[in-house]
């Protein structure tokens, strides 16, 4: 993107850092910087990311699943303006599970233009180094907390097939029970902490997996990939009895 660069009232959807600050493109960095605001979860958590890129004087839009209409009312009276804004979420690709899908919606139905800024993604990060067959796959992302989670998870389990969910600290153990109860003898493998210093992937059977996970508080935000014993999608890799590599760097 040229430095003379002419605001055109476009909403661009910018990937930005799962942890790891560098973890960003060239393309992201010059569209945050040209971009005259950027919609956000959480202004504190972009501002430390702009002010790493060495950004600054931007208008921060806070916008989360509780105030979306009057967020995207703002963004598009600023588009109506001419000037471009970038949607941002705390880490990742926006819309994934994150907040984002109805200000796409919105604004695509007022004419208006939204472009993708690709760049990290919790759920191709996890697959890339995935040690069970993902060639097609299923992508639930999070459960329901409580209210038509079992459902949800009998529907997954009766596929056949492999699928990736998203689940937080709070309830990975829970998962993990609740996976043993419906696919005693799915392969699995998690993700956490991903380009963090204390990022861990870890691979088998539910049983080695909930064996390996500490007794003491978890953090991090988990991708678990399920490979139901029964499953079609065989592909070529095979799951050694135990597989778990711990990162060294950062």
């Amino acid at each position: 993107m040229p430095s003379e660069h002419r605001h055109s009232g476009t909403l661009y959807v910018v990937a930005t850092p799962l942890g790891n600050l560098d973890d960003i493109t060239l393309r992201a960095i010059k569209t945050l910087a040209n971009s005259e605001a950027i919609a956000c979860e959480d202004t504190r958590r972009a501002s430390i990311l702009l002010r790493h890129l060495g950004i600054t004087g931007k208008q921060l839009v806070s916008y989360h699943d509780f105030n979306e209409p009057a967020a995207i009312s703002r963004i598009a009276r600023l588009l109506e303006e001419g000037l471009d804004v970038s949607l941002i979420t705390d880490a990742g690709t926006p819309v994934i599970s994150d907040p984002g899908y109805l200000m796409v919606r919105t604004l695509r139905e007022k004419g208006f233009t939204v472009l993708p800024i690709p760049g990290p993604s919790a759920l191709t990060a996890a697959l890339s180094v995935c040690p069970l067959p993902v060639s097609s796959f299923l992508f639930a992302g999070f459960l329901p907390h409580k209210k038509g989670r079992q459902s949800r998870l009998e529907y997954l389990s009766s596929l056949g097939m492999t699928f990736v969910l998203y689940e937080s600290p709070y309830r990975i153990k829970k998962l993990l029970d609740e996976l043993t109860a419906h696919l005693p003898d799915a392969e699995i493998f998690i993700a956490r902490e991903m380009t963090k210093i204390h990022e861990e992937y870890l691979a088998g059977t539910v049983e080695n997996i909930k064996e390996q996970l500490p007794d003491e508080k978890i953090r991090g935000e988990f991708v678990v990939v399920v490979h139901p014993a029964n499953s079609k999608n065989t592909g070529k890799n095979t799951l050694p009895n135990k597989y778990e590599q711990h990162a060294d760097h950062h």
